[in-house]
Protein backbone atom coordinates (compact mmCIF):
# COMPACT_ATOMS: atom_id res chain seq x y z
CA UNK A 1 0.00 0.00 0.00
CA UNK A 2 1.09 3.46 -0.84
CA UNK A 3 -0.87 6.41 0.48
CA UNK A 4 -0.13 10.15 0.79
CA UNK A 5 -2.32 12.29 2.93
CA UNK A 6 -2.77 15.17 0.39
CA UNK A 7 -5.77 17.05 -1.01
CA UNK A 8 -7.43 16.07 -4.39
CA UNK A 9 -5.78 18.49 -6.95
CA UNK A 10 -8.11 22.07 -6.51
CA UNK A 11 -10.43 22.43 -9.36
CA UNK A 12 -10.39 18.78 -10.47
CA UNK A 13 -13.66 16.64 -11.31
CA UNK A 14 -14.13 13.88 -8.74
CA UNK A 15 -15.74 10.80 -9.27
CA UNK A 16 -17.84 9.71 -5.48
CA UNK A 17 -19.07 5.92 -5.19
CA UNK A 18 -21.55 4.88 -2.49
CA UNK A 19 -21.74 0.76 -1.95
CA UNK A 20 -24.62 -0.49 0.34
CA UNK A 21 -25.96 -3.72 -0.09
CA UNK A 22 -28.23 -3.66 -2.30
CA UNK A 23 -26.74 -0.71 -4.96
CA UNK A 24 -23.95 1.03 -5.88
CA UNK A 25 -24.54 4.83 -6.38
CA UNK A 26 -21.68 6.56 -8.90
CA UNK A 27 -21.42 10.77 -9.39
CA UNK A 28 -19.34 12.55 -10.68
CA UNK A 29 -18.71 15.80 -9.33
CA UNK A 30 -17.30 19.20 -10.38
CA UNK A 31 -15.23 21.44 -9.05
CA UNK A 32 -18.45 23.46 -7.16
CA UNK A 33 -19.86 19.93 -6.47
CA UNK A 34 -22.30 20.20 -9.28
CA UNK A 35 -23.25 16.31 -10.37
CA UNK A 36 -22.28 16.22 -13.58
CA UNK A 37 -23.29 12.80 -14.35
CA UNK A 38 -24.69 9.80 -12.04
CA UNK A 39 -24.85 5.77 -12.43
CA UNK A 40 -26.53 3.10 -10.37
CA UNK A 41 -26.32 -0.58 -10.83
CA UNK A 42 -27.26 -3.05 -8.50
CA UNK A 43 -24.59 -4.65 -6.03
CA UNK A 44 -23.54 -8.32 -6.89
CA UNK A 45 -23.73 -8.70 -2.80
CA UNK A 46 -23.51 -12.48 -2.74
CA UNK A 47 -20.52 -12.94 -6.04
CA UNK A 48 -17.34 -12.21 -3.39
CA UNK A 49 -15.11 -8.90 -2.91
CA UNK A 50 -13.64 -9.35 -6.73
CA UNK A 51 -17.30 -8.91 -8.21
CA UNK A 52 -17.91 -6.48 -5.99
CA UNK A 53 -14.62 -4.28 -6.35
CA UNK A 54 -15.52 -5.17 -10.42
CA UNK A 55 -18.71 -3.62 -10.19
CA UNK A 56 -17.52 -0.16 -8.66
CA UNK A 57 -14.98 -0.38 -11.19
CA UNK A 58 -17.37 -0.34 -14.03
CA UNK A 59 -19.73 2.38 -12.25
CA UNK A 60 -16.84 4.65 -11.99
CA UNK A 61 -15.83 4.12 -15.58
CA UNK A 62 -19.66 4.85 -16.34
CA UNK A 63 -20.06 8.49 -15.14
CA UNK A 64 -16.23 9.27 -15.80
CA UNK A 65 -15.75 7.54 -19.56
CA UNK A 66 -12.98 9.93 -20.68
CA UNK A 67 -11.31 9.16 -17.28
CA UNK A 68 -11.35 13.18 -16.49
CA UNK A 69 -11.13 12.73 -12.76
CA UNK A 70 -7.94 11.86 -10.96
CA UNK A 71 -9.06 11.08 -7.87
CA UNK A 72 -12.11 8.87 -6.40
CA UNK A 73 -13.72 8.62 -3.13
CA UNK A 74 -16.11 5.83 -2.00
CA UNK A 75 -18.69 5.65 0.81
CA UNK A 76 -18.86 2.31 1.75
CA UNK A 77 -20.47 -0.51 3.67
CA UNK A 78 -18.26 -2.46 6.35
CA UNK A 79 -16.03 -0.90 8.91
CA UNK A 80 -13.27 0.60 7.26
CA UNK A 81 -9.89 1.48 7.98
CA UNK A 82 -9.37 5.15 5.67
CA UNK A 83 -5.17 4.79 6.39
CA UNK A 84 -4.94 1.30 5.43
CA UNK A 85 -8.06 1.20 3.12
CA UNK A 86 -9.00 -2.10 4.39
CA UNK A 87 -12.19 -3.44 5.48
CA UNK A 88 -11.21 -4.34 8.51
CA UNK A 89 -15.07 -5.91 9.45
CA UNK A 90 -18.36 -6.74 7.90
CA UNK A 91 -21.47 -8.32 8.15
CA UNK A 92 -22.69 -11.22 5.76
CA UNK A 93 -24.77 -8.55 3.88
CA UNK A 94 -21.62 -8.70 1.01
CA UNK A 95 -20.37 -11.92 1.06
CA UNK A 96 -16.28 -12.13 1.39
CA UNK A 97 -16.20 -8.52 2.03
CA UNK A 98 -14.08 -8.30 5.76
CA UNK A 99 -10.43 -8.54 4.87
CA UNK A 100 -10.87 -6.96 1.24
CA UNK A 101 -7.98 -4.34 0.63
CA UNK A 102 -10.64 -1.22 -0.70
CA UNK A 103 -8.35 1.30 -1.34
CA UNK A 104 -5.82 -0.06 -3.16
CA UNK A 105 -7.97 -2.90 -4.94
CA UNK A 106 -10.26 0.15 -6.61
CA UNK A 107 -7.15 2.09 -7.30
CA UNK A 108 -6.28 -0.86 -9.39
CA UNK A 109 -8.64 -1.53 -11.33
CA UNK A 110 -9.67 2.04 -12.10
CA UNK A 111 -6.02 3.87 -12.34
CA UNK A 112 -8.06 6.57 -9.95
CA UNK A 113 -6.03 7.84 -6.59
CA UNK A 114 -8.89 6.35 -4.16
CA UNK A 115 -9.66 7.53 -0.48
CA UNK A 116 -12.38 5.41 1.38
CA UNK A 117 -14.15 5.31 4.27
CA UNK A 118 -16.69 3.91 6.42
CA UNK A 119 -20.62 4.76 4.11
CA UNK A 120 -21.90 6.39 7.39
CA UNK A 121 -19.10 8.83 7.96
CA UNK A 122 -18.91 9.51 4.59
CA UNK A 123 -22.58 10.53 4.51
CA UNK A 124 -21.77 12.49 7.71
CA UNK A 125 -19.51 14.77 6.49
CA UNK A 126 -21.62 17.23 4.40
CA UNK A 127 -23.28 17.84 8.32
CA UNK A 128 -20.02 18.75 9.71
CA UNK A 129 -18.77 20.78 6.65
CA UNK A 130 -22.12 22.62 7.20
CA UNK A 131 -21.08 23.41 10.95
CA UNK A 132 -17.74 24.66 9.49
CA UNK A 133 -20.33 26.89 7.48
CA UNK A 134 -22.04 28.41 10.46
CA UNK A 135 -18.78 29.54 11.98
CA UNK A 136 -18.12 26.52 14.67
CA UNK A 137 -14.43 25.66 13.12
CA UNK A 138 -14.19 23.39 15.96
CA UNK A 139 -18.01 22.05 15.39
CA UNK A 140 -19.00 18.17 17.01
CA UNK A 141 -21.44 15.99 15.79
CA UNK A 142 -22.83 12.95 16.29
CA UNK A 143 -24.43 11.71 13.36
CA UNK A 144 -27.13 8.23 13.33
CA UNK A 145 -28.13 6.37 10.84
CA UNK A 146 -30.98 3.93 11.34
CA UNK A 147 -32.41 2.00 9.26
CA UNK A 148 -31.70 -1.76 8.44
CA UNK A 149 -28.70 -1.42 10.97
CA UNK A 150 -27.66 1.23 13.29
CA UNK A 151 -24.72 3.28 12.50
CA UNK A 152 -23.25 6.69 12.97
CA UNK A 153 -20.65 8.81 12.64
CA UNK A 154 -18.65 11.07 15.47
CA UNK A 155 -17.11 14.56 15.31
CA UNK A 156 -15.35 15.93 18.11
CA UNK A 157 -13.70 19.78 17.62
CA UNK A 158 -14.08 19.43 13.99
CA UNK A 159 -12.40 16.21 13.21
CA UNK A 160 -14.40 13.16 12.06
CA UNK A 161 -13.13 10.12 14.32
CA UNK A 162 -12.19 6.52 12.97
CA UNK A 163 -10.39 4.97 15.82
CA UNK A 164 -8.80 1.78 15.98
CA UNK A 165 -9.10 -0.37 12.78
CA UNK A 166 -11.64 2.29 11.80
CA UNK A 167 -14.03 1.37 13.89
CA UNK A 168 -15.27 4.68 15.40
CA UNK A 169 -18.83 5.54 15.27
CA UNK A 170 -20.27 2.25 15.31
CA UNK A 171 -23.64 3.06 17.43
CA UNK A 172 -25.53 0.19 16.86
CA UNK A 173 -23.48 -1.74 19.52
CA UNK A 174 -23.51 0.38 22.36
CA UNK A 175 -25.32 -1.73 25.08
CA UNK A 176 -29.01 -1.11 25.71
CA UNK A 177 -31.22 -1.60 28.44
CA UNK A 178 -34.49 -2.07 26.03
CA UNK A 179 -32.16 -4.73 24.43
CA UNK A 180 -30.90 -7.10 27.37
CA UNK A 181 -31.24 -10.35 26.75
CA UNK A 182 -31.44 -10.27 23.13
CA UNK A 183 -28.92 -11.21 20.82
CA UNK A 184 -27.37 -8.84 18.51
CA UNK A 185 -26.55 -9.34 14.85
CA UNK A 186 -22.92 -9.45 15.99
CA UNK A 187 -23.43 -12.07 17.97
CA UNK A 188 -23.10 -9.67 21.17
CA UNK A 189 -26.15 -9.79 24.18
CA UNK A 190 -28.11 -6.36 24.67
CA UNK A 191 -26.53 -4.43 21.79
CA UNK A 192 -29.37 -1.09 20.40
CA UNK A 193 -28.98 -2.38 16.80
CA UNK A 194 -31.26 -5.13 18.07
CA UNK A 195 -34.06 -3.03 19.48
CA UNK A 196 -33.62 0.20 17.21
CA UNK A 197 -33.31 -1.29 13.94
CA UNK A 198 -36.09 -1.76 11.57
CA UNK A 199 -35.53 -5.40 11.40
CA UNK A 200 -35.37 -4.72 15.72
CA UNK A 201 -38.89 -2.85 15.88
CA UNK A 202 -40.23 -6.01 13.37
CA UNK A 203 -39.02 -8.75 15.27
CA UNK A 204 -40.03 -6.68 18.43
CA UNK A 205 -43.68 -6.89 17.35
CA UNK A 206 -43.59 -10.26 16.47
CA UNK A 207 -42.35 -11.22 20.00
CA UNK A 208 -45.18 -8.86 21.92
CA UNK A 209 -48.00 -10.95 19.32
CA UNK A 210 -46.30 -14.02 18.60
CA UNK A 211 -47.27 -13.07 14.68
CA UNK A 212 -44.29 -12.31 12.67
CA UNK A 213 -44.18 -9.53 9.96
CA UNK A 214 -42.24 -8.68 7.18
CA UNK A 215 -41.23 -5.26 7.71
CA UNK A 216 -41.32 -1.82 9.25
CA UNK A 217 -43.58 -0.06 7.20
CA UNK A 218 -46.58 -2.83 8.30
CA UNK A 219 -45.72 -2.30 11.38
CA UNK A 220 -46.15 1.73 11.48
CA UNK A 221 -49.18 1.05 9.28
CA UNK A 222 -50.62 -1.02 12.27
CA UNK A 223 -49.43 1.83 14.79
CA UNK A 224 -51.37 4.17 13.04
CA UNK A 225 -55.05 2.26 13.08
CA UNK A 226 -54.37 1.74 17.34
CA UNK A 227 -52.63 -1.29 17.65
CA UNK A 228 -51.55 -0.71 21.10
CA UNK A 229 -48.32 -3.50 20.32
CA UNK A 230 -47.31 -1.57 17.15
CA UNK A 231 -46.78 1.35 19.01
CA UNK A 232 -44.76 -0.15 21.76
CA UNK A 233 -42.52 -2.05 19.58
CA UNK A 234 -41.86 1.41 17.90
CA UNK A 235 -41.59 3.34 20.56
CA UNK A 236 -39.74 0.93 22.77
CA UNK A 237 -36.98 1.20 19.67
CA UNK A 238 -37.07 4.98 19.25
CA UNK A 239 -36.50 5.62 23.19
CA UNK A 240 -33.44 3.54 22.87
CA UNK A 241 -31.98 5.13 20.30
CA UNK A 242 -32.73 8.42 22.27
CA UNK A 243 -31.69 7.26 25.63
CA UNK A 244 -28.05 6.07 23.65
CA UNK A 245 -27.98 9.59 21.80
CA UNK A 246 -28.64 11.54 24.84
CA UNK A 247 -25.56 9.23 26.77
CA UNK A 248 -23.61 10.15 24.27
CA UNK A 249 -24.46 13.82 23.71
CA UNK A 250 -22.95 14.15 27.62
CA UNK A 251 -20.00 12.77 26.84
CA UNK A 252 -18.92 14.41 23.44
CA UNK A 253 -20.74 17.78 23.59
CA UNK A 254 -21.97 18.28 20.21
CA UNK A 255 -23.05 21.30 18.30
CA UNK A 256 -25.31 19.49 16.47
CA UNK A 257 -27.13 15.51 16.70
CA UNK A 258 -28.71 14.27 13.41
CA UNK A 259 -30.81 11.24 13.00
CA UNK A 260 -31.25 9.58 9.79
CA UNK A 261 -31.87 6.24 7.85
CA UNK A 262 -35.40 5.05 6.85
CA UNK A 263 -36.83 4.28 10.37
CA UNK A 264 -37.28 8.09 11.62
CA UNK A 265 -39.28 8.60 8.15
CA UNK A 266 -42.04 6.56 9.67
CA UNK A 267 -43.48 9.05 11.26
CA UNK A 268 -43.62 11.20 14.53
CA UNK A 269 -44.63 8.45 16.81
CA UNK A 270 -41.15 7.59 16.40
CA UNK A 271 -39.57 11.11 16.22
CA UNK A 272 -41.43 12.13 19.01
CA UNK A 273 -40.32 8.88 21.09
CA UNK A 274 -36.86 9.79 20.55
CA UNK A 275 -36.49 13.30 21.24
CA UNK A 276 -38.32 12.80 24.51
CA UNK A 277 -35.73 10.09 25.49
CA UNK A 278 -33.03 12.27 24.51
CA UNK A 279 -33.96 14.95 25.94
CA UNK A 280 -34.47 13.36 29.39
CA UNK A 281 -30.87 12.11 29.60
CA UNK A 282 -29.29 15.97 28.91
CA UNK A 283 -27.35 17.37 31.32
CA UNK A 284 -27.89 20.97 32.39
CA UNK A 285 -25.56 22.91 29.66
CA UNK A 286 -27.01 20.70 26.72
CA UNK A 287 -30.71 21.19 27.35
CA UNK A 288 -32.35 22.75 24.11
CA UNK A 289 -30.02 19.96 22.13
CA UNK A 290 -32.55 18.94 19.88
CA UNK A 291 -32.00 15.33 17.29
CA UNK A 292 -32.29 16.80 13.44
CA UNK A 293 -33.17 15.75 10.37
CA UNK A 294 -30.27 15.30 7.75
CA UNK A 295 -29.82 18.43 5.56
CA UNK A 296 -29.13 16.48 2.57
CA UNK A 297 -30.93 14.37 0.67
CA UNK A 298 -30.16 10.99 -1.32
CA UNK A 299 -26.93 12.77 -2.76
CA UNK A 300 -25.32 13.05 0.53
CA UNK A 301 -23.58 9.51 0.51
CA UNK A 302 -21.73 10.68 -3.19
CA UNK A 303 -21.17 14.09 -2.42
CA UNK A 304 -19.78 13.00 1.22
CA UNK A 305 -17.64 10.04 -0.77
CA UNK A 306 -16.03 12.80 -3.15
CA UNK A 307 -15.10 15.01 -0.36
CA UNK A 308 -13.13 12.09 1.06
CA UNK A 309 -10.16 12.92 -1.62
CA UNK A 310 -9.53 16.45 0.58
CA UNK A 311 -9.20 14.51 4.03
CA UNK A 312 -8.27 11.52 3.92
CA UNK A 313 -5.02 9.31 2.93
CA UNK A 314 -5.15 8.11 -0.79
CA UNK A 315 -4.00 4.99 -1.88
CA UNK A 316 -2.31 4.34 -5.34
CA UNK A 317 -2.72 1.90 -8.24
CA UNK A 318 0.15 -0.35 -8.30
CA UNK A 319 0.37 -1.48 -4.38
CA UNK A 320 -1.12 -5.49 -5.03
CA UNK A 321 1.03 -5.30 -8.63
Amino acid sequence: MTTAARPAPAGGPVVGLDLGGTKIAAALLGADGTVLARHSRPTPAREGAAAVLDALAAAAAAVDPGHTAAVLGIAAAGVIDPRTGMVTSATDSLRGWAGTPLGVGLANRTGYAVACDNDVRATAGPELAALHADGADHGSLIFAAIGTGVGGALAVDGRMLHGAAGIAGHLGHLPSPEAAGLTCTCGAPGHLEVIASGPGIAAHYARLTGTPVDRLETVAARAAQGDAHAVTAITTGAAAAGHVLGGLANALGPDRVVVGGGVPRIGALYEDALRDAFASELMPPLRGLVPRSPLLGHDAAVLGAAALTTTLPLHHPGALR
